[in-house]
């Protein structure tokens, strides 16, 4: 259970740091598919920009000692958009949003001590 408790956050942290960066540069970049959704959200592409600069500080910040809870708490609300992006107007599957949202929440509740609000 010990090396759960101390290694887990650092694989989710991992896991995170990937899939966001990655996602991030993909917006900044203007790959055709992220083009593509965000002119099917109907929000315009600066939020494509928006979005990408916000995944790739968060995934930054995920690294930076006592940013790990804004970073969390800022990625879990880009996910929580993302989910309901797919389930209101893109669909097929919000699936993957969640499960980075839960692993956002973990990892927000792992470093719950840094809230501002303690």
């Amino acid at each position: 259970m010990h090396l759960i408790k101390n290694y887990a956050p650092i694989v989710i942290k991992l896991l995170l740091s990937f899939a966001f960066a990655a996602a991030g540069f993909a917006k900044l970049a203007g790959a055709e598919m992220m083009v593509q959704t965000f002119e099917a959200i109907g929000v315009g592409q600066w939020f494509r920009y928006v979005t990408g600069l916000i995944e790739v500080v968060g995934a930054v910040l995920l690294w930076v000692p006592g940013k790990q809870f804004i970073a969390a708490t800022m990625l879990l609300c880009t996910m929580i958009g993302a989910a309901l992006a797919h389930l209101l107007i893109l669909g097929p599957s919000a699936l993957p949003a969640v499960v980075l949202g839960v692993l956002c929440a973990i990892t927000a509740y792992v470093y719950r001590e840094q809230s501002p609000v303690n």
